[in-house]
């Protein structure tokens, strides 16, 4: 047996019911620097010292089961802790007695790979402060902590006051510079008991334990303005910028992390209203979000937390064969006691916080993780098609998103459909156009959503690389009876025709809405007739069945789309 152990890949150890090491192969022995000195060691004196409690108790666990447990520990080789998944069993050998077989799996590389998700998930790429989501744990163990003590603290929100001159006029990379330079110069005039986050664009917070009566708010805010008021220097370039503050006190002003935060930016808007580069602590005439928005904001922050965002998809068929072509993505928040929350309530509140970011990456790497899965089902190419909210399409490192997901997925980029609507590319149809021209260089497809309903002109069809024209439902609803829809329609895939654009028609419904539009050279038809949004395994089973027709197309259950 020691033979077979001996050239084993993973590293082997035979014990006694001591769980002294009796056997340890060639992989065991390269890994930890010794021979035979292994022999009669304890297997404890190989693991970390933080971990040692969790070996003892797998270790009992399985004498007292006779069989197989695993553990997660950290080894100590002599150039650092390694993480390790460790099978530990119980076993009789040749003379009956009982022995400890161990075998580990190398697991530092996905640790490491967790680590770096879960510190993108919780930090700003720009800055690498906290983000909105590691701040609101922040603020929450500060209330905890000042219920103890009895004592107050303070968040300040921090705005730069000239920032967007500094974007509009040299560049975001200039801009960027400038908010890691304010970043730094924040971070340094605060204790290291505080914390200090950016919260979207150029909008810090930090939260000052002990800091609650009016001589220690003037003392701490007096520094920070101080701090943003001398010049950045940046390329040759002198940039004043300066900011304005806005302070809430616990528990004077709110007892929870959302209402602190609300009020904290309230009073900032109200100093950058009466003049910038000044300090306001918060008054109720200052306002402040609606009730009902800062109840659901917090349970979004929770459920981000516990995982209550799901991704649901809906298939898109192709119009001549009716056979799943691909996937829309659709996101929905299951609350524990509200039920699925309809994304018109919670989008707008994501947009408005930055969350938004955070769900939109999420969503685009589980995507793009998830077609592979659907492909391997249906043996056959697929797409996934993914929204990009505007504050997404607009956010400097949203191309880092995407080059992230693709990479992290293996995807290639023309298996993935990005939607945008005409909306959020006319705000700023220079910046679009630079965006939408590095997303077609990854592969990206880009689909413009519910076409028809925003602006009137076309140029931009000519103007930016779009591939994909999605008919809204409202010019389906009535079809075939409504002739003004029929015209739309027709005008569309006549368009869509000379442009050599692909065209989906959205929320079909029925088999006469369908005829209407294929025989009219729609090429692909998304709606209830060929699928409501569904989790991926009723997706997974859809695509075992190849066609439309597996997916239930009386079955018309309300689900917001």
């Amino acid at each position: 047996m020691d033979f077979v152990l001996e050239e084993a890949g993973d590293i082997v150890f035979r014990l006694n019911m001591l769980g002294q090491i009796l056997f340890a192969n060639r992989r065991s022995a390269g890994l930890f620097g010794r021979g035979k000195e292994l022999d009669g060691q304890p297997i404890l004196s190989l693991i970390s010292d933080l971990d040692q409690a969790a070996m003892k108790s797998t270790m009992a666990e399985s004498v007292l089961a006779k069989g197989a447990v695993r553990v997660e520990v950290r080894l100590k080789s002599p150039e650092r802790d390694i993480w390790y998944e460790l099978r530990i069993s119980v076993y009789p050998n040749a003379a009956r007695a009982y022995e400890v077989l161990v075998v580990g799996r190398d697991m530092t590389d996905q640790h490491a790979t967790e680590e770096r998700l879960r510190h993108m998930a919780t930090h700003d790429a720009l800055t690498e402060l906290p983000n909105r989501l590691l701040l609101s744990d922040r603020i929450r163990m500060t209330i905890a902590q000042a219920r103890r003590s009895g004592q107050g603290f303070a968040v300040a929100t921090i705005g730069l006051d000239s920032f967007k001159k500094v974007n509009d006029g040299l560049g975001h990379p200039i801009g960027d510079a400038v908010l890691r330079m304010a970043a730094q110069r924040l971070r340094k005039t605060l204790r290291d008991s505080d914390t200090l986050a950016r919260v979207g664009g150029d909008e810090f917070v930090a939260v000052l334990p002990g800091t609650y009566n009016e001589a220690q708010i003037k003392l701490v805010t007096g520094r920070l303005l101080a701090t943003l008021q001398s010049p950045f220097e940046v390329d040759q370039h002198t940039i004043y910028v300066g900011a304005s503050v806005g302070v809430s006190v616990y528990p004077q002003h709110a007892e929870d992390e959302v209402r602190l935060v609300a009020m904290a930016d309230a009073a900032m808007s109200r100093a950058k209203e009466t003049g910038k580069a000044r300090c306001i602590v918060y008054s109720p005439r200052h306002g402040g979000p609606p009730e009902h928005d800062i109840s659901l904001e917090a349970a979004m922050f929770q459920a981000v937390r516990e995982g209550e965002f799901l991704l649901y998809y809906q298939p898109i068929v192709n119009a001549r064969t009716r056979e799943i072509e691909g996937f829309e993505t659709l996101m929905r928040w299951k609350h524990p006691s509200l039920g699925m929350v309809p994304p018109a309530r919670f989008v707008p509140i994501a947009e408005t916080n930055g969350l938004i970011n955070l769900l939109g990456a999420w969503a685009l790497k589980s995507a793009c993780v998830q077609l592979k899965q659907f492909e391997e089902v249906a043996k056959r190419p697929l797409y996934i098609s993914v929204n990009i909210s505007p504050r997404q399409f607009r956010n400097d490192k949203f191309l880092d998103v995407l080059d992230d997901a693709i990479s992290f997925s293996g995807l290639p980029g023309e298996k993935l459909v990005l939607e945008i609507t005409e909306g959020t590319l006319m705000i700023d149809p220079v910046h679009a156009e630079t965006i939408l021209s590095k997303m077609a260089d990854r592969k990206a497809r880009i689909a413009i959503d519910d076409f028809g309903t925003g602006y009137s002109s076309l140029a931009y069809l000519k103007r930016f690389p779009i591939s994909v024209l999605k008919i809204d439902r409202t010019f389906i609803r009535d079809l075939p009876a409504s002739e003004k829809d029929a015209a739309i329609c027709n005008a569309v895939l006549d368009l869509a025709k000379h442009l050599d654009l692909s065209v989906v028609a959205e929320g079909v419904e029925t088999e006469e809405q369908y005829a209407h539009i294929e025989q009219r050279g729609c090429q692909y038809i998304q709606g209830y007739l060929t699928g409501k949004p569904m989790a991926a395994h009723t997706a997974l089973a859809a695509l075992k069945e190849r066609t439309y027709a597996s997916l239930m197309p009386g079955e018309h259950t309300q689900v917001v789309q």
